[in-house]
């Protein structure tokens, strides 16, 4: 994904079967500054699943990252994740100059060094 300007903002989206797996996958990822923030939303899903209709209940995960991470971003998420195969949709996102500062510097080592 070298193609993509290493300062744009990123948006992915996966879920997780509960809360608790969502918390769980969202903090592994901060902790790793794959992401600068982890938005969770409790739904419920529609969808075939092996030629049958299914409904669950599960939590959203919009995660919110730079294009220089998204590679790591994917792998992790893909190594983590309860599911055998789990949502993956990522797009570029406009953000303010402001929010877009948060994020780099958030998603920066703690020893300042770039990533």
């Amino acid at each position: 994904m070298a193609d993509r300007n290493p300062s744009q903002v990123m948006l992915a989206l996966t879920s997780e079967a509960d809360q608790a797996k969502a918390e769980a996958l969202a903090l592994a990822l901060l902790e790793r500054r794959l992401v600068a923030c982890v938005s969770l939303q409790p739904q419920r899903a529609l969808y075939h699943w092996h030629g049958q209709l299914e409904s669950a209940t599960e939590v959203q995960l919009l995660l919110k990252t730079d294009a220089r991470r998204l590679d790591d971003l994917a792998a992790a998420v893909h190594a983590l994740h309860s599911y055998a195969t789990p949502e993956w949709l990522v797009w570029p996102a406009a953000a303010s100059s402001s929010y877009a500062g948060w994020l780099a510097a958030e998603l920066a080592p703690p020893d300042g060094r770039p990533a």
